[in-house]
């Protein structure tokens, strides 16, 4: 059995577990016109982040919610401690996530040090920039995501709860939801994307061919890794592996991150008038754009 662990922030865990007893706009932390969820960002937080030190040798990833985030957060997890030959630590960074003594001590980590985070492009600090960090942008076709989301909504009492997809599906396309709108989320990186040190990966191609697209990772990020070692890094990482060893690496959280991972469940949800107003969205905001090609709309979204 794989040797796995996990050290990410207990109490960030607890928080999103909980079940406060206030109404929904309350579970929301408003910052800068964007919502967080208040369980686990804060003000505080957002304030020191302004000053985060990054380094070049930092891991960075960056995606909407329910992008496939945790997944590339594990196979970079998997990717580091074959290199070194060490037990594999699920050793998470969310950077807008837990308090001021957390973000302190993220200073003396050993390098490399994996973030992820899904700040809108503005507000991620600007030394990752300075510091040429290489910066992985994870995306994923809107209508699976929403429907991802959704569901979350539904695991974590920490967030808003909705009585029904319809009322989501309004909040969705307003950008009414934590982290603001998906349509804005990726428009701001489709500007941002030619830069050296950041690269756009889509959950529908990792979905189709895991082990292309964790040499592209490795290569990306100077990790030299060799055939074999890319081909245990497969086999680990496959959502059926992550799945069965996600009680041991995200406790009580497991459920609600690792549900499904398919591609195509929109369908169960969306009604045909949801789905026709979600593509009007994209060709607005998306068509045409470097990022909107690469999401391969027509195959993923269409009936």
């Amino acid at each position: 059995m794989d040797q796995l662990k996990q050290t990410v922030d207990r109490e960030a865990v607890l928080n999103l577990l909980q079940a406060p007893n206030k109404p929904p706009e309350e579970l929301l932390l408003n910052y800068k016109g964007i919502l967080y969820p208040g369980a686990v960002c804060s003000k505080e937080l957002f304030e020191a982040l302004e000053t985060f030190e990054a380094r070049n040798d930092d891991l960075l990833i960056c995606s909407s919610p329910k992008c496939g985030t945790n997944w590339v957060f594990q196979i970079l997890s998997e990717m580091v401690s074959i290199l070194k030959n060490k037990e594999t630590v699920l050793d998470q960074l969310t950077l807008e996530f837990g308090n001021l003594q957390l973000f302190e001590s993220n200073k003396a980590r050993p390098s490399p040090r994996i973030f992820s985070t899904h700040l809108r492009f503005p507000t991620i600090p600007k030394s990752f920039f300075e510091k040429n960090t290489k910066i992985l942008l994870v995306i994923r076709n809107p209508k699976d995501a929403a429907t991802s989301y959704y569901r979350f909504h539904k695991s974590l009492p920490a967030l808003p709860t909705y009585d029904s997809w319809d009322l989501f599906f309004k909040d969705y396309m307003h950008g009414n939801v934590c982290y603001g709108s998906y349509f804005d989320y990726v428009a701001e990186w489709n500007k941002h994307i030619d830069g050296d040190n950041v690269m756009a990966i889509t959950f529908e191609e990792m979905k189709t061919d895991l082990l292309a697209q964790l040499k592209t990772i490795s290569e990306f990020y100077r990790l030299p890794l060799t055939e074999e070692q890319l081909c245990e890094v497969e086999r680990r990482t496959s959502f059926a592996s992550m799945k069965q060893k996600s009680e041991g690496t995200h406790g009580k959280l497991s459920e609600a991150f690792f549900r499904k991972g398919q591609v195509g469940d929109w369908k169960n949800l969306f009604t045909e008038e949801q789905s026709k107003e979600m593509d009007e969205k994209f060709q607005q905001k998306l068509a045409g754009t470097k990022l909107g090609d690469l999401l391969n709309y027509e195959k993923y979204c269409k009936f």
